[in-house]
């Protein structure tokens, strides 16, 4: 069980005790593999384990190792429902993040030589007005097919690079693109 009054760095699965790489930056690095287009979706959940866990994980534990990380990815709090549209990319928002962190924590947070993933979401979640949650409700609103006021169509007209979501695609995918686009550009 995952107490959310701590900050857990170890943890004990198949009643053997793991040191875990619990830093706001491990964590945004697991994210990175886990959105690469490039790898297979097993070798997505391989890797992370990898990155999370001090030592490997014999095979007979890695579905529990793998409940515990998304569990702590997630907070220490259980998935409440099946995720809807992608609102925020933590690679492609990072600059926005990190402005509006530093301002919730009132330092550079990349400075400091630790931050518990725990402790960057509840920055994170204590974000208020700004940049991001402008981007995040412009978002949101264009998801669900919702009239945006004028001030947000000119916000998204003049800042449509950051608020759509860029998919990245893997090598294989951008070959195939431009295979395709060639033989448009023949007629």
């Amino acid at each position: 069980m995952i107490s959310r009054w701590d900050l857990p760095r170890e943890v004990v699965i198949g009643g053997r005790r793991y040191a875990l790489h619990p830093d706001f930056r491990d964590i945004l690095e697991i994210f990175s593999y886990l959105d690469d287009p490039e790898l297979p979706q097993y070798l997505r959940w391989q890797i992370a384990l990898a990155l999370f866990f001090e030592g490997e994980i014999p095979q007979e534990d890695q579905q529990a190792a793998l409940s515990y990380l998304l569990k702590f990815l997630n907070g220490g709090e259980e998935e409440k429902s099946r995720p809807g549209p992608k609102l925020l990319d933590w690679q492609q928002d990072a600059g926005m993040i990190v402005a509006d962190i530093n301002k919730t924590a009132g330092q550079e947070i990349r400075a400091l030589p630790f931050v518990h993933w725990w402790t960057f979401l509840a920055w994170f979640h204590a974000i208020g007005e700004g940049q991001l949650s402008t981007v995040v409700a412009i978002r949101q609103k264009l998801r669900r097919g919702k009239q945006l006021e004028k001030w947000e169509k000119d916000f998204y007209r003049e800042n449509k690079e950051t608020v759509d979501i860029q998919k990245r695609y893997s090598a294989a995918e951008l070959e195939e693109q431009e295979r395709l686009k060639k033989m448009l550009d023949r007629d």
